[in-house]
């Protein structure tokens, strides 16, 4: 019970007794002592008025300042009560929830731009709870991590969510950082970190995109090797080839010098074939443009079919074709775009041997070409290197072919993919 109900009750009592003296006891009977009793009962009547006001009603006001503390109501104030000390009290309270008032403000300001930093921010976030369920996600993550909604991924754990960079971040140790190639040559920098709120340590992730950086880099690396090979390669080989032939030409009027001619013969050609291969080096990095025009993607397909079917009769291989029914439109340059088929194709029939199957796919929704082969495969391993340039699985490999392809699609802004699925089946998919 409150203490200003119990001096209520006690007014009452007193005001009851006062009364009754006036009833019970016979006018004859007064005296002296009546007086003083009811004098002692009004002073104490006085008293306790007086007791309230300056020791109970601001101990009640500064007991409903700490309810409005308790509820998170910063905005009331209390009122003065005409009592020194407890107006000091008071007004040291209201000053104190003034600040608190104007740091819950700060605070929620704060709150609401790390939300909007966040949300726009081009590094993925995935917050989790303590237990390691996610609980949030940006924009980013969900592009990163190829998941069309945050419902998506509310409630899981990484390890619940499918595709390979959310696989390859479930392997994340706490406080660590790696850096992460996947199979359709993106590369991404992934953090596990933590960050400390009301004494506990909340995991997060981190996903920063390298690709483009990456890409650069290797492609200004990789120009000037090749541009500096070239140069040297072609230069010696106009020389060494000059010189034999003029070797050659003296040994033509001198007898028994045929063997020597022939050997002599074999090194032009070699040397105009090391040409050749440093060429077609530099012919990667002088990929022109591609000349964009609207067309139909299984047109071009079809276009492809007698060119795939002479490489798949050479190694016994079955062509299957599942164009679909749709008009699938794409703009592209066909005769790049024709080349990086024909490059899948050779990479296929390559992989596969002898006797085997490719199937090539075509969808209008999602837009995409589909290459699929019954090779060998792709392990794990190789996925993440398969678009480093000059990395090749070939033991004769020159490491160029997927580096064409990477650059043919890249420079038409599609999203493409290299992988061997739980079926058996390697497909190289391409996203328009």
């Amino acid at each position: 019970m409150k203490l200003k109900y119990l001096f209520l009750i006690l007014a009452v009592l007193l005001v009851v007794a006062w009364g009754l003296m006036f009833l019970i006891l016979p006018v004859k009977e007064v005296g002296w002592k009546f007086y003083l009793v009811e004098g002692v009962i009004t002073v104490s009547l006085i008293y306790l008025v007086y007791f309230y006001q300056k020791v109970v009603k601001p101990l009640d006001s500064i007991a409903n300042g700490m309810d409005l503390l308790r509820e998170q109501d910063f905005s009331s104030r209390l009122s003065p009560v005409n009592q020194c000390e407890a107006d000091r009290i008071i007004q040291v309270f209201n000053r104190m929830m003034t600040q608190l008032k104007e740091e819950r403000l700060r605070l929620r300001e704060q709150n609401h731009f790390l939300d909007l930093l966040i949300s726009v921010s081009p590094m993925g976030v995935i917050i989790l709870t303590l237990d390691g369920k996610i609980s949030m996600a940006n924009k980013a993550a969900l592009q990163f991590l190829e998941i069309p909604s945050e419902d998506d991924l509310l409630g899981k754990d990484m390890e619940e969510v499918e595709g390979t960079l959310a696989e390859e971040m479930s392997r994340l140790s706490k406080d660590t950082s790696e850096t992460i190639r996947l199979s359709d040559s993106r590369v991404y920098r992934c953090s596990r970190l933590s960050f400390v709120d009301r004494g506990f340590a909340h995991p997060f992730y981190l996903i920063e995109s390298l690709t483009s950086e990456v890409m650069k880099a290797e492609k200004k690396a990789y120009e000037k090797v090749i541009r500096m090979i070239a140069h040297e390669v072609n230069n010696s080989v106009a020389g060494i080839t000059s010189t034999l032939d003029t070797v050659s030409g003296a040994l033509e009027v001198m007898e028994d010098t045929d063997d020597i001619r022939e050997v002599m013969k074999v090194c032009v050609e070699r040397s105009y074939s090391m040409s050749r291969f440093i060429t077609r080096f530099a012919d990667v990095v002088k990929i022109p443009e591609p000349q964009l025009e609207e067309v139909n993607l299984n047109d071009r397909v079809e276009a492809c079919k007698r060119f795939m079917e002479n490489i798949c009769q050479e190694h016994d291989i079955t062509l299957h074709m599942e164009l679909c029914e749709e008009t699938p439109m794409v703009k592209i340059d066909t005769s790049l775009f024709e080349q990086v088929i024909i490059n899948i194709i050779k990479n296929s029939a390559e992989s596969i041997g002898v006797k085997g199957s490719i199937i090539i796919r075509t969808s209008a929704s999602p837009l995409m070409l589909e290459i699929g082969d019954t090779g060998k495969g792709i392990s794990k391993e190789v996925e993440s290197k398969l678009f480093s340039p000059f990395f090749s699985t070939k033991p004769n490999g020159q490491g160029i072919g997927l580096i064409f392809i990477r650059e043919v699609l890249m420079k038409h802004g599609c999203t493409f993919s290299l992988r061997t699925y739980g079926d058996g089946i390697t497909r190289f998919k391409i996203q328009f």
